[in-house]
Order: C-alpha cells, then structure tokens, then sequence
C-alpha cells in the first residue's frame, strides 16, 4: 500500500508541475502580448517561465540539433562515395582512352606504310595470345585462312619486321618472331651506307644484349653506328625495305677473323598488340 500511495503522490506531483507550467506559460503569454510595463510579479513570472522553457525545452532542442546533424553527415557521405566512384570512373575512362589513342596511333603507322608496299596485299590483325614461356618466340593473332593469309607471309608493326606466318588455321594464324632462338633460314638485309647500300644475312638473335647478329658483310670498315638496316626483297618472304633496325657495334667472330655487325631492333617486342601480315599480290597471267 506505501508503495502505491508514494507512486499516486509523484503521479500528481507531476501532473501538478504540468498544469502550473502550462499555466505560467498561458500567463506568461497572456501578459507579453500587452503593450504595458510589467511590474515586478510579471518580471518575475516572465523570467520564470523562460528560465523553465529552456530546461524543459534544450533536450529537444539538442535531440532535433543532432537528428539533423546526422541527417546532413549522411548526406556529406552520399556525395563523397558518389564523388568517390566518380573519380574511379575517371580514372577507368583515362586509362581506356590512353589504350585507344595508342591503338589508333598504330593503326595511321601502318597504314602510312601499307600505302609504299604497293605489290602486297595486306590485312592487319590483333595479337589474341603470347605464351610467357616462348614470349620471344611466338605469338598467335585473330586472322586466319578465311582472311587470305598464308604460311611463309612477312608480319611487321608500324616499327617494322616481327617475323612470319608459320601456322594458319581458319581464323587465327601462328607468328614466328625475329627474336627466336629457332632461327633457321637465314634473312638477307642491307645497311645504308651514305647513298649506298653493303650486304649481308641475318643470322640470329642474341636475348642477353637484344641484338640481331648480322653476317657477311663485305667491307666492314665502312658500316657507321647508327646505320639503319632494311629486308632487301631478295627472298619469298619478306618485301624490300621492311625495317630491321639499327647498328649498334660490330664486333669479331669467336676466331677473330670475320666481322659481326650487331643490330639493335626497331621493334620493341615486350609490347605487341597491332600487326600487319603481307602476302605478294598475285601476277596477271
């Protein structure tokens, strides 16, 4: 029973506290809106409620305060998870367009070049795959038979000759590169030297210093550094004035009695995407 009667006294203690609140509030109220002096009951009773106001009032205040403060830091999250995958976006777009310029800077070489090799037909063609363990050796393109090429035609890049065709299937077809380890037939080139040109064969390819080897060269004394070697056109495979690239050094043989013109290759072989394949056009009978 004591337990009841205290929670029935602090019920209408507090009702009480409510009503006397709502009354002073409706007083207060009452009397603010008269344009009149306030003595000093309605100061007090003024004061009094305002004082009671903010107590009874700055919890909701804070709760509203904080409620919007939530609200507005979602959406400051919103917009920066927005900005966010925005940026990666740009980022994607940057990197995308970045491939394709390169692609169609490629793509204006070869053609530039496709426009002197007037006696080749000529298709050009994406690299599908490139085996990391014969990286220097091979790689497969997506054209084949069905696209007109052949075993034995020349393939270059807008930098110059890569290799040839050496399997051909419907519609894909194997390249043999230049910097094999298999080479077997040996390509005849010419340095430029002054307005003149000196002979020899290309042999092989030496990974460790990325140079071709060349042979045969008759007058040795006369080749320059930097001399720009090319295809001569004297074999079935590739057309005359394909480029090979630069003399680097010439050196001896192991033996010490024939000179080697050492050549570092135009072509830049870790990063192949865009080749051209050759064939000669066939003779009118």
């Amino acid at each position: 029973m004591g337990d009841k009667m205290k929670k029935k006294k602090t019920k209408y203690i507090v009702i009480l506290i409510i009503v006397l609140f709502l009354s002073l509030l409706g007083i207060t109220s009452h009397t603010i809106n008269k344009e009149k002096k306030l003595n000093f009951f309605e100061k007090t009773l003024t004061d009094t409620t305002t004082f009671i106001e903010k107590i009874f009032y700055a919890p909701i205040g804070y709760i509203k305060d904080k409620i919007k403060e939530t609200k507005e830091t979602k959406k400051l999250y919103k917009k920066y998870k927005d900005l966010e995958n925005k940026v990666e976006k740009t980022d994607l777009y940057i990197n995308q367009i970045k491939e394709l310029q390169k692609e169609v800077a490629e793509l204006k070489s070869i053609l530039d070049l496709n426009s002197t090799l007037s006696e080749y037909t000529y298709v050009n063609a994406t690299v599908v795959n490139r085996n990391i363990g014969y990286w220097y050796n091979l790689l497969t393109i997506d054209k084949g038979s069905k696209n007109g090429i052949k075993m034995g035609d020349a393939v270059i890049t807008n930098q110059g000759l890569i290799g040839k065709i050496i399997n051909v299937s419907n519609f894909s077809s194997s390249v043999k590169l230049m910097t094999t380890d298999q080479i077997q037939n040996k390509i005849s080139v010419k340095i430029e030297i002054d307005d003149d040109y000196l002979y020899g064969l290309l042999v092989g390819y030496d990974k460790d210093k990325n140079v071709y080897k060349i042979e045969g060269i008759t007058n040795s004394d006369k080749v320059k550094e930097g001399s720009t070697v090319t295809t001569t056109g004297l074999t079935d495979y590739f057309p005359s004035g394909i480029l090979i690239g630069k003399v680097s050094k010439i050196v001896k043989d192991e033996y010490d009695l024939n000179s080697i013109v050492e050549v570092t290759p135009s072509v830049n072989f870790e990063n192949i995407s865009i080749v051209t394949v050759l064939n000669r056009k066939a003779t009118e009978s």
